[in-house]
């Protein structure tokens, strides 16, 4: 098996193919049929019966997640007609009689003239959605804030440009695979992978009654048809999981989801794994939505579910935040039990245990345990893990605490010293020793290990338990701990946790007689990281076989998609195809380190040398503070006989880091070979002072010392290497 690693960068797959074909009833729980599948129902049909729900329901952020561009709104936005920039964009706003039209103005002065075809949300701002190609609609960067009356660019002053994955004009910015499937009703894309065209279709603009509740069956309302399949809507835990469907940063696994479905049943959430997607404690860092956080929380973990807080119909809060009433509706009564799960409800009195006068923001129980985050400039979310602030932690591992948050004025101590004597012990909590491990794993310290063992070993979260496996997977070939563990966790009562026990497993020898059940797990999740782990058995389970490879062409027009084509190829051995795939993943995403380095290792494996070694390169270049990766790239040079290359990047990678020994050792020996003697016994002096503990580096000095004549280094040299190993048998010869 070929090691693919990096994907996609800002936000993970979620979009389907037309290679999905015709829609029909999903599997799993309850066979519901799919939102697509709605003939005739709309929320207007539902209106004539559900008249109340539908008036509350109406306007609303849901109601208005997708407009098209004739609605009244959109009018202040184009009746001043003129140019509009920031952040690097440039734009001449236009309105005819056929609809308002958008100028982009390119660098060198050039125009190309968009229609608007569509508005995309609501609040705190509306991105014009344009037709950059046939079916092909991308949200522009520039987007009008209603309130305000304004433009603005909603990244800022990042300033992206054309070619870039994440410009509005890239894939990452593209309506029909990033933005449809959570604004509009009953979306399918209809991507052609060998045209790169869509042609996608929906029901209606919006999050509607359809897309919650599924298509009815005729005779819905009648004794005919009493159940008629929404028994689930009142099963808050299964309810719930299909607000996660928008709700969530993941990676999908089928093309729809059908509403009372099981969650991992069609999605992998992303959990607080890779560095940069959330704080190492869980606390919302990218674009991440909520259901991360919310699967993270003791909250959920004790039995709160979406509807416990919202009502779905308005979006809204059932009770009022300012007051603390939404949380006291738990908290305020002794012995209050969860009614899923039986567990006690703390009582909370505000005002004694936040410390901050009655009435105050900081005696809001939101403002400690729910801060907000702006995405989109505009765009306040609060956190949905209701973690405790920990100035501690801002300090150590730079994750921000609602303490500092509110009190701008005062430092980081001043917010520690607060804490500590309000709280004491109590703030030297497992949130704190769940931040360290994760931070320390996420680094790659193998001290990281030992932590996340003793973690799991009283972890009772889920979501938490199958992080832990993920950040574990990488230590498994030498670590029997975390084998027993994963095989153990196989046989989870949790999907995710099942699923990610096969990734630990992955790849060690002995382990494909536990890994082979979950071929036939429930979950479609479990089935695909068994599939993954055992790609060349899937001969044997042509219905898992069919449900995997449509599940690889789903994200077929994005980069992470053809990466996963691609990962799937060289694990079939089918090395070329791999590398087409992967290389078309590079051209689409020229700015990710990650797919350049897949594309690197697979070309390497095909025996593609010189190819592999640019790769690498490439990749390096793309680091610019990673000694490791052009110390990769120098090693795939010398081995492509690119000896010049080689050097350069040997040289680059030390300079990067001078504490890398194994690249100081290698450039040592490169230039040995190329008869710059002087320089590679530098370079190995550099070796042997960085990595004291490694008797190659002084054996391969007194090597060239007995070639140039010098026995007397040579000697001391070899007697280095011995002191370091004395059972280094290269230097007891030379010696002798």
């Amino acid at each position: 098996m070929i090691l693919v690693v990096g994907a996609c960068r800002k936000t993970d797959s979620t979009e389907e193919t037309a290679a999905a074909s015709k829609p029909m009833a999903a599997e799993g729980h309850g066979a519901h049929p799919l939102p697509s599948m709605a003939e005739g129902q709309t929320s207007e049909s539902c209106r004539a019966c559900h008249a109340e729900i539908f008036e509350k329901w109406q306007g609303t952020d849901h109601a208005n997640a997708n407009q098209p561009a004739d609605i009244a709104e959109l009018h202040a936005a184009f009746a001043e007609h003129g140019e509009i920039s920031e952040g690097g964009s440039k734009f001449r706003i236009e309105s005819n009689e056929e609809g308002p039209t958008m100028v982009m103005i390119k660098k060198d002065g050039s125009e190309a003239v968009y229609p608007v075809r569509a508005a995309l949300g609501q609040k705190p701002s509306r991105q014009m959605l344009l037709e950059t190609e046939t079916g092909r609609i991308q949200p522009t960067d520039m987007a009008w804030d209603p309130a305000e009356e304004e433009w603005f660019n909603v990244f800022g002053d990042e300033n992206r440009y054309p070619g870039e994955w994440g410009h509005w004009t890239g894939r990452g910015m593209n309506w029909n695979s990033m933005c449809a499937h959570c604004h509009m009703t009953g979306y399918r894309k209809n991507y052609d992978a060998e045209q790169d065209l869509y042609t996608s279709s929906w029901v209606e603009h919006g999050i509607s009654c359809i897309q919650c509740h599924g298509p009815v069956k005729e005779g819905h309302g009648t004794a005919a048809a009493a159940s008629d399949g929404l028994d689930w809507i009142h099963d808050r835990q299964q309810a719930e999981q299909t607000c996660a469907y928008c709700h969530a940063r993941n990676e999908q696994l089928t093309a729809e989801f059908p509403p009372g479905a099981d969650y991992s049943d069609h999605f992998r959430l992303t959990l607080p794994v890779q560095p940069g997607v959330f704080y190492p404690d869980g606390q919302q860092r990218d674009e991440d939505f909520n259901w991360t956080s919310v699967k993270l929380s003791r909250m959920h973990h004790a039995g709160v579910s979406c509807m416990d807080c919202h009502d779905p119909h308005t979006s809204e809060t059932i009770l009022p935040v300012e007051n603390n009433a939404l949380c006291m509706q738990c908290h305020s009564t002794p012995g209050r039990k969860m009614p899923q799960t039986g567990i006690l409800a703390p009582v909370i009195d505000p005002t004694a245990h936040s410390r901050h006068l009655d009435g105050s923001t900081g005696n809001q129980c939101v403002s400690c345990h729910m801060p907000t985050t702006d995405y989109m400039i505009r765009s306040p979310r609060h956190d949905h893990g209701w973690l405790k602030p920990d100035p501690l932690m801002t300090k150590e591992l730079d994750i921000p605490n609602a303490c500092n948050g509110c009190h701008g004025d005062q430092s980081v101590d001043w917010a520690i010293a607060q804490t500590t004597a309000w709280y004491g012990d109590k703030m030297d909590s497992r949130q704190r020793a769940r931040a360290r491990a994760i931070a320390s794993a996420q680094a790659g310290e193998e001290a990281a290990v030992d932590a996340l063992l003793a973690l799991w070993e009283t972890e009772d979260i889920p979501a938490w338990r199958a992080t832990y496996l993920q950040l574990l997977a990488g230590h498994a070939d030498h670590h029997v701990e975390i084998v027993e563990i994963a095989r153990a966790a196989t046989k989870d009562e949790d999907p995710m946790v099942r699923g990610s026990a096969m990734q630990v497993l992955t790849g060690l020898p002995g382990q494909e007689d536990v890994i082979r059940p979950g071929l036939d797990d429930p979950t479609r999740l479990v089935r695909f990281d068994a599939a993954w782990a055992l790609t060349h058995e899937l001969n044997s389970k042509p219905k898992l076989a069919q449900e995997f490879l449509e599940y690889l062409d789903l994200t077929l027009d994005q980069p992470g998609g053809r990466l996963r084509k691609g990962q799937y190829f060289a694990n079939t051995d089918r090395l070329g195809e791999a590398a087409d795939e992967m290389k078309q993943a590079t051209q689409w995403d020229r700015y990710s380190p990650g797919i350049h380095d897949s594309h690197a290792r697979v070309l390497q494996a095909a025996g593609r040398l010189p190819e592999a070694a640019n790769a690498f390169y490439r990749s390096a270049q793309l680091q610019p503070e990673s000694g490791e990766a052009m110390f990769r790239a120098g090693l795939a040079f010398a081995e492509a006989s690119k000896l010049t290359e080689a050097e350069t990047a040997l040289s680059t990678a030390v300079r990067r880091d001078a504490s890398h020994h194994r690249a100081w050792y290698n450039l040592g020996l490169l230039k040995n070979q190329r008869g710059d003697i002087p320089a590679a016994l530098t370079a190995l002096a550099e070796a042997e002072k960085a990595g004291p503990q490694q008797p190659d580096y002084p054996y391969a000095a007194a090597t060239i010392y007995w070639q140039m004549g010098d026995r007397e280094a040579a000697r001391a040299a070899a007697q280095r290497a011995l002191r370091i190993s004395p059972g280094y048998a290269p230097a007891r010869q030379l010696l002798q």
